[in-house]
């Protein structure tokens, strides 16, 4: 079984995440393999981003000759045409980088900790996708205690996931919704529900 866990920031996806892991699943994080995709792009990240960089005296690199992704993201969030040209570099090593994980754990229960998976290749090999969510003032309340951030932040976040559900529906994947909305365990007996109906079906 090849899963995806997707929703909103703050819905709980890494707990879901970490509760399937425990159960026996290969589990991968899309953030962090992107994070290895942009190094992994930095040449072609430089030659179509240094112009940009120098006009608007942002230094592209860390210390270590690494793409500065802070810097980057002041650069592409400014323009959607510079997102897209972004995620025209960097998302198919992030594709890559995934299906590779799936190969190295072919025998193995896969998950893929992904927001924005419908965005690649990757999306149509998923045999389910599980979209944990909750209410937008629970999820709100959890992103101020998790993360501190500034209330203004948070919600430019959830403007901008706010159609991820129906992103994901435009897939044609088959998904479960999820309902986070009390205790770690029993968010956990629903995805025990989840996989038992999950298995029965295939």
């Amino acid at each position: 079984m090849i899963l995806c866990v997707t929703g909103p920031m703050a819905a709980g996806k890494n707990a879901a995440s970490e509760i399937l892991e425990k159960k026996g699943f290969a589990t991968v994080d899309a953030d962090t393999v992107a994070h290895a995709a942009i190094d992994n792009a930095r040449d072609s990240i430089l030659q179509a981003f240094s112009s940009i960089a120098k006009e608007r005296k942002i230094g592209l690199l860390d210390a270590d000759g690494k793409i500065d992704r802070r810097a980057l993201g002041k650069i592409v969030f400014s323009d959607k045409k510079l997102i897209a040209k972004q995620e025209s570099i960097v998302y198919p090593e992030i594709n890559r980088l995934l299906e590779q994980f799936i190969q190295e754990h072919s025998n193995t229960d896969t998950v893929i900790n992904a927001t924005v998976l419908y965005k690649v290749p990757l999306i149509s090999r998923m045999d389910c996708i599980l979209y944990i969510d909750s209410p937008s003032l629970l999820r709100f309340l959890r992103a101020r205690k998790r993360d501190g951030m500034k209330a203004c932040q948070i919600l430019a976040r959830f403007k901008m996931q706010r159609n991820l559900f129906t992103k994901y529906k435009k897939a044609n994947a088959d998904i479960r919704r999820v309902w986070n909305i009390g205790s770690r365990e029993q968010l956990e007996k629903k995805i025990d529900s989840f996989l038992a109906g999950s298995r029965l079906r295939g």
